[in-house]
C-alpha cells in the first residue's frame, strides 16, 4: 500500500499526495484532481469523509505548480489539461497501483478526469464524479477569470492562496489564468472526448456557479456513450462541496454505493 502521505514521481515532476482507507490491491480508489487553483490540502477532509462512507481509498495530490509538488513550466499551453489526464494522471496511478478508480474532479479537474476517461484505455476506471466541469469555454466564465486576475493583483487574493500553494502560489495563480485568458483558449474545446466515455457519469454544478453554465452539463449527458446522472444545486457557486457540502457528499455516496453494488 503506499504510505499515508507522501512524493511520486509522475510527468517528470515530484507530485505531494496523500492516501486515506483502504489500499489500492483490497478496494477500488477515489481520485481527487483538484480545480484550477486548488491543491491536495485544499479539499480539506472531504476525501476522508467519502472513503469512511463508501469503504473506499481515496488519494489526493497536487499537480505540478501547486501545493507541494515541484514547480511546473510557464507559461502553460492551452494544452494544459490534455497533458494532464493524457501523460500524467496514468503515469501517477500506475506508480501507486491503482487498480480500480472512480475519478473526482473539480472544475479543471472534472475536464481532466474527462479527457482521462474518453482519451485513455483507463483501465479499471468505475466512474466518474465531475463537480463544475468544463468541456468548452465561455464568456462568463472568461469574464469571471479575467476579475481573479485583477483581484490578484489588487487584494489579499494572493496572501490566501499562498497559505496552501507557499512558494508555489505564482506558478499556480499565473499558470491557472494566463492559459485560461490566452485568445488561443477561446477554441478550446473537450467534446470529442465524451463519446469515449463509457463508465457511469455524476455531474454537480451549482445554479450561481461562475464560471459556467448548465450548458457544460447538457453537453456530457447529451455526449457521453454510458449512463449520466445531473444534479444542479440551488443556492450553489462553483464549489458544490463546500456550498452544499452534505448534498454533495451524499449524491456521491449515493452513486458510488451503485457502482460497487
Amino acid at each position: 500500500m503506499p504510505a499515508p502521505s507522501g512524493f511520486v514521481d509522475a510527468g517528470g515532476r515530484r507530485l505531494e499526495y496523500a492516501w486515506a482507507g483502504p489500499a489500492p490491491e483490497t478496494a477500488p480508489t477515489l481520485v481527487f484532481l483538484h480545480e484550477g487553483l486548488g491543491c491536495r490540502a485544499m479539499w480539506r477532509d472531504v476525501p476522508e469523509v467519502l472513503a469512511r462512507r463508501t469503504g473506499c481509498g481515496a488519494l489526493t495530490y497536487s499537480r505540478a505548480g501547486y501545493g507541494g509538488s515541484d514547480p511546473c513550466d510557464l507559461p502553460r499551453t492551452v494544452r494544459y489539461m490534455h497533458d494532464e489526464g493524457l501523460e500524467v494522471l496514468p503515469r501517477l496511478l500506475a506508480q501507486l497501483g491503482v487498480r480500480d478508480s472512480i475519478l473526482v474532479g473539480h472544475s479543471d479537474g472534472a475536464s481532466i478526469a474527462i479527457v482521462h476517461a474518453g482519451g485513455t484505455p483507463a483501465p479499471g476506471l468505475r466512474g466518474l464524479v465531475l463537480e463544475a466541469p468544463h468541456v468548452f469555454t465561455e464568456a462568463v466564465g472568461l469574464a469571471s477569470i479575467a476579475a481573479a486576475k485583477q483581484a490578484y493583483a489588487t487584494t489579499d487574493l494572493r496572501a490566501r492562496l499562498q497559505r496552501h500553494h507557499g512558494d508555489n502560489v505564482d506558478c499556480a495563480f499565473n499558470g491557472w489564468a494566463d492559459a485560461w485568458t490566452d485568445p488561443a483558449f477561446r477554441d478550446w474545446n473537450l467534446e470529442e472526448y465524451l463519446p469515449g466515455i463509457a463508465a457511469p457519469v455524476l455531474q454537480i454544478q451549482g445554479e450561481a456557479d461562475e464560471y459556467g453554465s448548465a450548458a457544460q452539463l447538457d453537453a456530457i449527458a447529451r455526449q457521453t456513450a454510458g449512463p449520466c446522472e445531473t444534479l444542479l444545486l440551488p443556492d450553489c457557486g462553483h464549489a458544490p462541496h463546500k456550498d452544499r457540502r452534505e448534498d454533495v457528499l451524499d449524491a456521491i455516496t449515493r452513486f458510488v454505493g451503485g457502482l460497487l453494488a
